[in-house]
């Protein structure tokens, strides 16, 4: 079977990715741009993509793909409908960020609750050195103790960050659907976790019913010392929502590691916040570790030596 990755640039060079003798053959792009999709997989058994959109007429005129690979979560750059009518199977990668994306959200966290940012540009900018007194307390700092965390996604990723949140004595609450009228015991109304919340945590997929999940209404209802925090997917909240709640103070601050459209282009309503000391974004590497990305390229090539061997 001929395999064919078609973004291996999107980890790193020293990362191994070794199929055993059921491969006959592999192919890596470093990246693949729309208009090279359809070539570039024409004969392939197997592909692998980390985020390039694979689309419905590209599946329809690849008669030999039996496998696409996603080398992540998220399977919304595959056109799942239409490998469903062609009896293409479609696998992802799932638990091997269980560490790396809560770390990471708590990394955030404390960042915007303890003003991390703004002290250490105080530190560098020598203004330490013009206090009065032995220590420079310009910037309100809060603990996590106490606080009310919402998690919206109680998967494995939404639980890890609860067992942390707990950790640091906080207390926490598991968020239902929107606009359910039945609560699934041990879990909060939507409308009640956006009100009560110091803090929302989101952590679950990008789908048409958490599309704009979090908009102008929403931040409205949040308390104004709300902090949100997204290591999810870009669309899941409004991002010129965001701007308005962030501008106007109806929250007290975000920390995001992705956006609606990757990469983030300048122009960007997210880019015009990185200006405000209380938003913080990084470009999409609370997946990243080291540890994380080994374990997922491991899981992913086990799963296509599985599938391969069914097809035998």
């Amino acid at each position: 079977m001929k395999a064919v990755f078609l973004d291996r640039g999107s980890f790193p060079k020293n990362l191994s990715i070794r199929f055993n003798n059921s491969i006959t053959s592999y192919v890596e792009y470093h990246n693949t741009h729309e208009a090279e999709v359809a070539e570039r997989i024409l004969d392939a058994d197997i592909v692998l993509t980390n985020k390039v959109v694979i689309s419905r007429e590209q599946i329809n005129n690849t008669p030999s793909l039996k496998l696409i690979q996603v080398m992540a979560t998220g399977t919304n750059n595959v056109a799942m409908e239409a490998c469903e009518q062609n009896g293409v199977k479609v696998q992802n990668v799932e638990g091997y960020s269980a560490t790396s994306v809560p770390e990471h959200t708590f990394a955030m966290l404390l960042a915007l609750r303890r003003n991390l940012m703004p002290y250490l540009q105080e530190v560098q900018s020598g203004a330490w050195d013009k206090s009065e007194f032995f220590c420079l307390m310009d910037h309100p700092i809060k603990d996590l103790s106490g606080s009310k965390m919402a998690i919206i996604g109680s998967g494995q990723l939404g639980q890890q960050v609860s067992i942390l949140a707990k950790a640091f004595g906080m207390q926490v609450m598991f968020v239902e659907r929107k606009n359910q009228t039945t609560i699934r015991e041990g879990y909060v109304s939507f409308d009640q976790a956006v009100q009560e919340a110091d803090i929302i945590s989101l952590h679950c997929p990008l789908t048409s019913e958490t599309t704009n999940l979090i908009g102008e209404l929403e931040f409205k209802r949040m308390q104004n010392h709300a902090l949100l925090i997204n290591m999810s997917r870009g669309g899941i909240v409004n991002e010129e929502a965001l701007v308005s709640a962030i501008e106007s103070k109806q929250i007290a601050g975000a920390a995001f590691d992705v956006a609606a459209q990757e990469p983030m282009p300048n122009n960007s309503p997210l880019f015009h916040l990185t200006q405000y000391p209380n938003f913080l974004l990084t470009p999409h590497v609370a997946w990243a570790s080291q540890g994380a990305m080994e374990k997922l390229v491991q899981i992913a090539i086990n799963r296509i030596h599985a599938f391969v061997e069914t097809k035998k």
